[in-house]
């Protein structure tokens, strides 16, 4: 692998699959834009002789769009912002913080990250999808699902409040785990 010279960006993206890395080559010279996720090459131009513009591609599991703008900034000077499903990436943390939750935990040695979808009740863990089950209990619901042979639950409560709305709280082996700040 050639060494990454005209290395200009690199981000940390938490999406439900997972933390992606996000690295953004731009050669003023040369027009070189390189565009790696994780490591791996997404996008390569060759000789663009526009050196603004947008370059746009996917990210994790769940392909979720991704661009990076690349504006002129005065003489020989660049900026570049990444966009998550169309928002900045400000934006697009602060909403995600109101639409997931995320539990890191260690199971038997193991570093496990749970993410909940609260739009969804989607439930993720380490990238992967789970297989859940929802039931109705009385002050909310329950949802469970098993991550290396421990009983795991999302249990969801009304807050009473109304500006806080529903709590939701991790439950594994019958402990509760504090949830995690990305």
């Amino acid at each position: 692998l050639e060494k990454m010279t005209d290395l200009v960006a690199v981000w940390e993206v938490a999406l439900s699959d997972g933390v992606h890395k996000i690295e953004f080559e731009h050669g003023t010279t040369s027009g070189k834009r390189v565009v790696y996720v994780d490591g791996k090459e997404e996008i390569r131009r060759e000789w663009m002789f526009k050196l603004v513009g947008k370059e746009t591609f996917t990210v994790g599991a769940t392909k979720t769009k991704a661009a990076i703008n690349i504006d002129a900034v005065g003489g020989f000077a660049y900026e570049y912002t990444l966009e998550i499903n169309g928002k900045s990436l400000k934006q697009y943390i602060e909403n995600r913080l109101k639409t997931t939750n995320t539990w890191i935990l260690n199971l038997g040695g193991t570093d496990y990250r749970i993410v909940l979808e609260k739009d969804t009740m989607d439930v993720w863990c380490n990238g992967q999808k789970m297989e859940t089950a929802g039931e109705f209990v009385d002050d909310g619901t329950e949802t469970h699902f098993t991550v290396a042979d421990h009983n795991c639950c999302i249990k969801a409560v009304s807050s009473g409040k109304r500006k806080e709305g529903i709590i939701h709280t991790l439950i594994v082996d019958n402990r509760e785990i504090p949830e995690a700040v990305e």
